[in-house]
């Protein structure tokens, strides 16, 4: 699957969708959102029927309790008002009836008043404000009082059989009359009203849950589902984001634009791919340069080698060119030709010595990636440098001093390469200091500090990498080229003397096997370069 279709398919799927599924990769553990639920997070749509739920619950309940609170407090005062008016009337009906009647008809009067619109007790009192007579329910005759403030109107909240009630107290000429009337009369006519308002709620609640559930459905899941499922498609590798256009505008815009993103990451993704090949050629031209200018750099040796050779080998020739002469001209006795036959012999097996291993350095080796590298030996390397080097007559006006040390273990860089390198460095070496100068070529195994290794990076602490040096009492290098010493054609001889690939190919060669080479910032009135090769 391409980065970016993952990209798109994340971005699109798991908003919409209710059914639970594995989070994709990336994607924050639940649990750490609102709306994540036993580790499955809630898809839109009922997370927006919850949230409308909530709201609804939050308009109607308290709207409910307020009506039915506001409704029980207002029917209270109803009943208080009507208990206290309906006290007063029968209080002043049987004062006015104990001044006019005996009281035979006075205890009918009263008989007939209990029962009346809560009527539960009733009861006299002289001018004293003592009781004289009290009548009714006997638990709401005991909630009447035993004395009463002469000549004062009173409203007294008792406590009956019934519950809540009023005790109502009516002055006259005579003393008072007391009136007790039950309030609470075990319901009121506003409680179904109110449960009528609940169920009105509710059923308005759920219907539009219902109508809400379906809109979303319609107008924002389904889409998305849509866009969703169109995703899928472009990370499965489908080439276009095709998805029908519906549900509301923002959700067409989103579509579209996610249309256009697609395109516009294909057309890149093509565009890349191009770059890529156009960088894999680019490669594999790169590396069969380097491959030419490893094999430039080498026959650019063997040329200075056999510019240097040419002096040598004339001299050998113009001898047997002479002694063919005079054995030709004959006269010589057997003993005389033998031996310049033998001293003929001896100068063609000079010859062909130097030719031969001439022609082993400028020999391309074309390594096999199914033959792994042959570890080099340092010191037949330095030996094969030493043969090489002996015959230049150039080279027998400086001195080579050559110090390796007793244990050299194989390192991993070929013997051909490792005589590359070394040879190049001497030859430098010598060109720079010139006649009569001293060369120095060092080996030695040396063990690395745990500091060393983590800074060069080659090799784990304690083990014996070989460090060769190649120091010469020349001039030095000059420090404006010091920086591009090791680039290509970068060299500090005449034109026409020096490439300047020299160091470049030796660069190459020693870093391919895992090593470095250096210019030892720290050498004084000379040169000193630093290589250090990772043993096998």
């Amino acid at each position: 699957m391409r980065p970016y279709q993952t990209a798109v398919a994340t971005a699109q799927f798991g908003a919409a969708r209710e059914r639970p599924g594995p989070l994709s990769e990336g994607a924050v553990p639940a649990g750490r959102y609102l709306w994540d639920v036993g580790g499955v997070r809630l898809g839109l749509r009922l997370q927006i029927l919850l949230l409308l739920g909530g709201l609804l619950l939050l308009a109607f309940v308290p709207l409910h309790y307020a009506i039915a609170t506001y409704s029980g407090v207002a029917v209270k005062r109803l009943r208080e008002s009507s208990a206290r008016a309906l006290g007063r009337a029968v209080a002043g009906r049987l004062a006015e009836a104990r001044a006019h009647r005996g009281p035979h008809q006075l205890s009918s009067l009263i008989e007939s008043q209990f029962g009346v619109e809560g009527v539960e007790a009733v009861g006299f009192y002289d001018p004293n404000g003592g009781a004289m007579l009290r009548a009714g329910d006997p638990e709401s005759v005991a909630t009447l009082p035993a004395f009463l403030a002469p000549g004062r109107e009173a409203v007294l909240e008792v406590s009956g059989p019934h519950g809540r009630a009023l005790a109502i107290v009516v002055p006259e000429t005579e003393g008072a009359v007391a009136v007790v009337v039950r309030t609470d009369t075990g319901g009121t006519p506003l409680t179904p009203l109110v449960r009528l308002f609940g169920l009105y709620a509710t059923v308005v609640g759920l219907a539009l849950l219902v109508a809400a559930y379906f809109a979303l459905t319609r107008l924002i899941v389904h889409p998305l589902d849509a866009i969703g499922r169109a995703a899928e498609r472009v990370a499965g590798g489908a080439r276009r984001f095709e998805v029908a256009p519906q549900g509301p505008r923002e959700l067409v815009e989103l579509a579209q634009a996610l249309r256009v993103m697609t395109e516009r990451l294909l057309a890149n993704e093509d565009t890349l791919q191009g770059k890529v090949s156009e960088l894999s050629a680019a490669t594999r031209k790169l590396e069969e340069a380097h491959a030419r200018l490893v094999r430039s750099e080498r026959l650019a040796s063997v040329g200075r080698l056999a510019a240097g050779l040419a002096h040598e080998v004339g001299n050998p020739i113009a001898a047997m060119l002479g002694l063919l002469e005079l054995l030709l001209a004959g006269g010589l006795s057997p003993e005389e030709e033998r031996d310049f036959l033998n001293r003929l012999r001896r100068e063609t097996e000079r010859i062909n010595g130097i030719l031969r291993d001439l022609l082993a350095f400028a020999r391309p080796t074309v390594p096999r990636p199914d033959v792994p590298l042959e570890p080099g030996d340092v010191r037949l390397a330095v030996e094969e440098v030493s043969s090489l080097l002996a015959p230049q007559s150039a080279l027998r006006e400086v001195t080579l001093t050559i110090e390796l040390g007793a244990d050299l273990p194989p390192v991993l860089l070929s013997r051909e390469q490792l005589v590359q390198v070394i040879l190049n460095l001497v030859l430098n070496a010598a060109d720079a200091c010139g006649p009569g100068g001293t060369i120095t070529l060092r080996g030695q195994a040396r063990a690395r500090s745990a500091v060393e290794a983590g800074s060069v990076g080659l090799t784990s602490p304690g083990s014996r990498p070989v460090v060769i040096e190649v120091e010469d009492d020349g001039p030095g290098v000059d420090p404006a080229i010091r920086a591009r010493l090791f680039e290509p054609f970068a060299t500090t001889k005449d034109t026409g003397k020096g490439t300047g690939l020299g160091l470049a190919v030796c660069r190459g060669l020693v870093e391919s096997a895992g090593g470095t080479i250096v210019l030892d910032p720290r050498s004084t009135g000379g040169a000193c370069f630093v290589i250090e090769l990772p043993t096998a």
